[in-house]
């Protein structure tokens, strides 16, 4: 097990150019099973999450050809459908929770698909009904052998997949992908209502239209597919990762830094930029960049009616889940209060405990609500022994660390590894004090 040494309160400076992104890639990279021919995938990030998806397709018996770093031809022509049942994939698939979106793909082109159940961030309950009841709408048959944590879906070999109408529960991103994969190759017309509509799921839209799909209604949350016989190959380039964009921004303000954040993909970052601006951090936009300049201060705004401001997560095009971690973080070192209202996981918040003992001051309300009093710059942060719980707490804890005043420690950075991508070498290259060990 590794673990981080970091000396706190350097203040950084440079470039930095985001990775590719972990959420898009995930759904790309199982598309790939739905063509016999070719699909090359562009800045896909060295992750550990990632690569442990190439090696289950490779498992599987999909051809991989490395064409460069973050550049793959994939050639999925002779699948190992008995692969799905063995030891080896039920160990292999229960350890990456992305790996569920396997199972769309696999049952539309081969009537069948098998999975662990899917392991991942212990970050609150994160169901898999929607995936299993749009299965079942769309003709599959459905079955779960509980003593093994096993789930299976098939069709009838005779009939195969048909579309229908379906209104989720929930718009799932992974769930809304699941089922978009199912879909293009099914008989007849797919509506999917309340999908989920991520730019990383609009690429995924996108691709599999180069590919032949026919999919209307990209970027809403009303998906209508006509189903085609066959998918062709096609070439992709993965999305700079928000979640690593917003995580610089915080890195930024926390340790005074001026940075700049290059090829940033404006149209695609949401509210990201708003949100930070918020809690008083100059967000500048020069072309596809982003310049923070160096903060002394940063004032968190109130609402217009002078109320305390709450930071909230909702499904896009509302605010990810997965940076409230790091506004929370920011907020620590602003001048200001706020609310930070985790509304979509109910665990995601525990890891405060550790920003208390490094002298935050923050009262957690419940599993789902935090109020953060900014220390204004004042009093920096203390350096400590901690463990990272996941991926976003993980980073989360990293940039606490390198604002804190001495040397901290960060054990399970295994956890950190699974999203960011050589984190360490990157952040020594802009002036961090930090090794691995």
């Amino acid at each position: 097990m590794s673990i981080f040494q970091i000396k706190g309160g350097n203040r950084l400076s440079g470039e930095i150019i985001p990775q590719g992104a972990k959420n898009e890639v995930l759904q790309i990279l199982c598309a790939v099973l739905l063509t016999d021919e070719p699909v090359r995938i562009k800045n896909i990030p060295n992750i550990r999450d990632v690569n442990r998806l190439i090696e289950i397709l490779g498992d599987l018996g999909v051809k991989i050809q490395k064409n460069s770093n973050g550049d793959y031809t994939f050639q999925a022509d002779d699948i190992r459908m008995d692969y799905l049942q063995s030891k080896e994939f039920k160990k292999d698939g229960a350890s990456l929770r992305g790996s569920i979106m396997l199972m769309g793909p696999l049952l539309a082109k081969y009537g069948k698909a098998y999975m662990p159940k899917p392991g991942g961030d212990k970050i609150g309950r994160r169901r898999l009904d929607t995936h299993f009841i749009g299965f079942m709408k769309l003709g599959a048959k459905y079955r779960f052998n509980e003593g093994e944590d096993f789930y299976g879906v098939e069709t009838d070999e005779k009939n195969g997949l048909k579309g229908t109408y379906m209104l989720l529960e929930e718009a799932s991103v992974t769930g809304t992908a699941n089922l978009v994969m199912a879909a293009v190759l099914s008989k007849g017309k797919t509506t999917i209502y309340n999908a989920a509509c991520e730019p990383y799921l609009q690429q995924l839209c996108r691709m599999l239209v180069r590919m032949g799909a026919k999919i209307q209604g990209i970027g809403s949350n009303l998906l209508t597919i006509e189903g085609v016989e066959s998918l062709t190959g096609t070439e992709h380039t993965i999305l700079p990762d928000m979640i690593e964009i917003g995580s610089w921004i915080g890195l930024a303000a926390m340790t005074k830094s001026e940075l700049r954040i290059k090829n940033v993909s404006w149209e695609n970052l949401g509210l990201i930029p708003d949100v930070f601006r918020k809690l008083g951090i100059t967000v500048e936009r020069e072309n596809d960049d982003i310049y923070i300049p160096a903060h002394e201060n940063y004032k968190i705004q109130k609402f217009m009616d002078g109320s305390i401001l709450t930071v909230s997560d909702s499904p896009w095009p509302g605010f990810t889940p997965d940076l409230l971690s790091i506004v929370l973080v920011v907020a620590t070192q602003a001048k200001g209060s706020v609310l930070i209202h985790q509304k979509m996981f109910e665990s995601r918040l525990f890891f405060v405990d550790k920003l208390i003992d490094m002298g935050a001051q923050i009262i957690l309300c419940d599993p789902h609500r935090a109020t953060v009093i900014g220390l204004n710059q004042e009093i920096p942060l203390r350096g400590t022994t901690m463990s990272s719980p996941d991926i976003r707490a993980g980073i989360a804890l990293l940039i606490a660390a390198l604002s804190a005043k001495g040397k901290s420690v960060i054990h399970n950075i295994e956890q950190i590894d699974r999203g960011y991508e050589n984190i360490d070498t990157r952040l020594r290259a802009i002036g961090a004090d930090i090794t691995r060990a």
